[in-house]
C-alpha cells in the first residue's frame, strides 16, 4: 500500500506513477457527486506538492458524449471519450443522476455505452487477480453497476430512496442500508451525494496516509470524517474535530515529519503562539497536550511500519523515536485515543 511505501520511503526520484481517477459523466450528472471528490482529490495532491511529492492521483473526465449538461444545468465540456484500455492503475467513479430509479436508468444511448464500456473495458480489469483498479459509485451510480452487470455476490450500498430498486437490480448482491460507504474487493460504493467525499477521503487515507487524508478534510472542514459503518478512528485523526487554526497547524507539521525534534518551543513558534497558551489550546480543542499528540503520531506511524513488515528498529526509526526503549516508554504511557 502506498501508506507503507511513504513510511520507509521506498518510492523512487520521480515517485509513484498517479493513479488515474476516471470520472464518467452523463447528461444529468449530479454535480456535487463530481465535485466534492474530485476536490478531495486535487486538495490532497496539492498537499503533497507543498510537501515537496510528486501527486498521487490524475484526474480525468470521460463519458460517451463530450459535452453534457450537469443536474443543475451547468454545461460541462471537454470530456475525453470512454478509453479502450484503463491505465494501471485506474479509479473509475460512477456518478448519480437525479430522480426516481426509473428516470437514472434510462436506456438511452449515453447510458448504454456507458453500460457496454463497463462490462468490456472495466469488468475484466477489477475481476483479475490482486487487480489495482478499482470501480466506485457515489449515490444512485450503483444502478449503473447493477445495470452492466458487476455487481454479482458484492456487498453494495447506495442512496436509502433507491436501495429497493438496487436490490431488485441486483438480486444476487448484498444491498447493504444505513452505510455511508461500502468497500468489498476492488468495488467500493457510497450512499448519498455527500458521502462521496466520504469515499474520497477512505481512498486517499488508504493511497496516501491517514495524515494527508486528515489534511485534505481540514481543508474542507469535514472533520467529522464518516468511515464504512463508522470504526474506531486512527490515532491521527484523533483530536481533528475541532477549528482552531493553530492546532491544526502544528498537528499536520507533526504528522507530516514525525521524526523532527518537536519541543514544546518549537510548536508554539509554529503556531505563533506561547508555549503555555498552546498547551491551553491543545487541551482545550484537541483534549490532550502537544506532548502526547507527538507521541500518539509516533505511535500510530510505529505500529503502521511495523505491521507492514518492516524490521523493528527500522521502523521505530521513521516514526521518530530514537531507541527501542523510548519506544515502550511511550506505549505504557499512552492514554486511550479521545474521540475523533
Amino acid at each position: 500500500m502506498a501508506t507503507r511505501r511513504a513510511l520507509n520511503n521506498a518510492a523512487t526520484a520521480s515517485g509513484p506513477r498517479p493513479v488515474d481517477v476516471l470520472f464518467v459523466v452523463l447528461p444529468d450528472t449530479l454535480l456535487l457527486d463530481l465535485a466534492g471528490p474530485a476536490e478531495a482529490f486535487r486538495l490532497a495532491n496539492q498537499a503533497l506538492q507543498r510537501q515537496g511529492k510528486p501527486p498521487l492521483w490524475r484526474l480525468r473526465h470521460v463519458g460517451p458524449q463530450a459535452e453534457v449538461t450537469s443536474s443543475v444545468g451547468l454545461h460541462l465540456a471537454g470530456l475525453e471519450p470512454l478509453p479502450a484500455t484503463l491505465p494501471c492503475p485506474s479509479w473509475v467513479f460512477l456518478l448519480g443522476r437525479p430522480g426516481e430509479a426509473a428516470q437514472v436508468v434510462r436506456h438511452q444511448r449515453p447510458w448504454l455505452a456507458a453500460r457496454q464500456w463497463l462490462a468490456d473495458v472495466v469488468a475484466p480489469a477489477i475481476e483479475a487477480e490482486d487487480t489495482p483498479h478499482r470501480l466506485l459509485s457515489v449515490c444512485s451510480g450503483a444502478l449503473l453497476m447493477a445495470d452492466a452487470g458487476l455487481l454479482g455476490t458484492r456487498c453494495v450500498t447506495t442512496h436509502h430512496e433507491l436501495l429497493d430498486d438496487l436490490a431488485r437490480m441486483a438480486p444476487a448482491a448484498t444491498v447493504l442500508a444505513n452505510r455511508v460507504f461500502v468497500q468489498d474487493g476492488p468495488l467500493l460504493s457510497s450512499a448519498g451525494v455527500t458521502a462521496g467525499i466520504d469515499l474520497a477521503l477512505h481512498c486517499i487515507a488508504q493511497h496516501g496516509g491517514e495524515a494527508l487524508a486528515a489534511a485534505v478534510a481540514q481543508v474542507m472542514v469535514v472533520f467529522h470524517r464518516r468511515a464504512a459503518g463508522d470504526p474506531e478512528r486512527s490515532p491521527l485523526l484523533a483530536g481533528r474535530s475541532h477549528m482552531h487554526p493553530a492546532v491544526h497547524r502544528v498537528q499536520n507539521l507533526v504528522c507530516e515529519r514525525p521524526t523532527e525534534d518537536w519541543s514544546l518551543q518549537r510548536m508554539a513558534a509554529a503556531a505563533h503562539v506561547t508555549p503555555r497558551h498552546l498547551t491551553r489550546l491543545f487541551l482545550q480543542h484537541a483534549g490532550l497536550s502537544p506532548r502526547a499528540h507527538v507521541q500518539q503520531v509516533r505511535l500510530a506511524y510505529a505500529a503502521e511500519a511495523l505491521a507492514a513488515g518492516l524490521p523493528r528498529a527500522r521502523a521505530l526509526d521513521l516514526a521518530g523515536f530514537s531507541s527501542e526503549r523510548q519506544w515502550r516508554r511511550a506505549k505504557a504511557r499512552s492514554s486511550p485515543v479521545p474521540a475523533a
